[in-house]
């Protein structure tokens, strides 16, 4: 008997495209107002390049270090990659950051958001931010608190730091809608026009519920390894 061909990288993201647009019609929002980022940490470069031949050019990364280490050659073959941070990122890299990412999504606090204001400064170089918020009030995970959104807010405008919109992650246990609309809600409330919410398993309710950018990581490049 023979054996099925297995999923190539080209199917995997054509099947993305095609759910993204479905959810995306089905809340009578336009597809491309919907930006789709490939979640390539701990891929390859050898894992990669075939979304980017494809038309990925969105991605994320969630290392300062890992990312130095194998986008660079990547991008001087596609100078159109776009590279989003989507991890956790200490302030002593913030200048590390501010040079390598076109986009970060995990900005969480005041110290970090004082670091990432002195980089882009330095650099001459504006990098759009997303501010997180632990939307589930989860002690492990990143993220202000909703109650300290405003001050933080305030505080990236007062360092000069383009605030592009909103950033969570909700608790992987439970029901993710209620947490994407209050995200959109918030974000609405502080005028902010882009949503970084919904990952493999509940992008779709992302969709429906505001976002702007889905973060997509197994549903692409398949499960990682154990351990990883």
């Amino acid at each position: 008997m023979q054996e099925a061909t297995p999923e190539t990288p080209a199917d995997r993201l054509t099947a993305i495209r095609a759910r993204m647009h479905a959810a995306a019609k089905l809340a009578r929002r336009p597809g491309e107002d919907i930006h789709l980022i490939a979640v390539s940490k701990t891929r390859t470069a050898q894992d990669i390049e075939p979304l980017i031949l494809e038309g990925q050019r969105l991605f994320g990364e969630n290392r300062v270090q890992e990312t130095a280490s194998k986008w660079p050659a990547l991008k001087e073959r596609h100078p159109d990659v776009e590279l989003h941070l989507i991890g956790q990122l200490q302030s002593n890299k913030a200048e590390e950051a501010v040079a390598l990412f076109d986009v970060i999504h995990s900005v969480d606090r005041l110290s970090l958001v004082t670091a990432l204001g002195k980089a882009m400064e330095k650099l001459a170089r504006a990098v759009p931010c997303f501010i997180q918020v632990n939307i589930g009030a989860e002690e492990q995970k990143g993220g202000c608190s909703v109650a300290e959104l405003p001050d933080l807010l305030k505080a990236a405008q007062d360092a000069g730091i383009p605030v592009a919109g909103l950033m969570c992650i909700p608790p992987a246990e439970l029901e993710a809608a209620p947490f994407f609309a209050l995200l959109a809600e918030l974000s609405a409330r502080h005028g902010l026009a882009q949503l970084s919410m919904g990952m493999s398993d509940d992008f779709e309710t992302a969709i429906m519920l505001g976002a702007t950018h889905i973060r997509v990581g197994t549903a692409l490049f398949g499960e990682r390894p154990s351990g990883v």
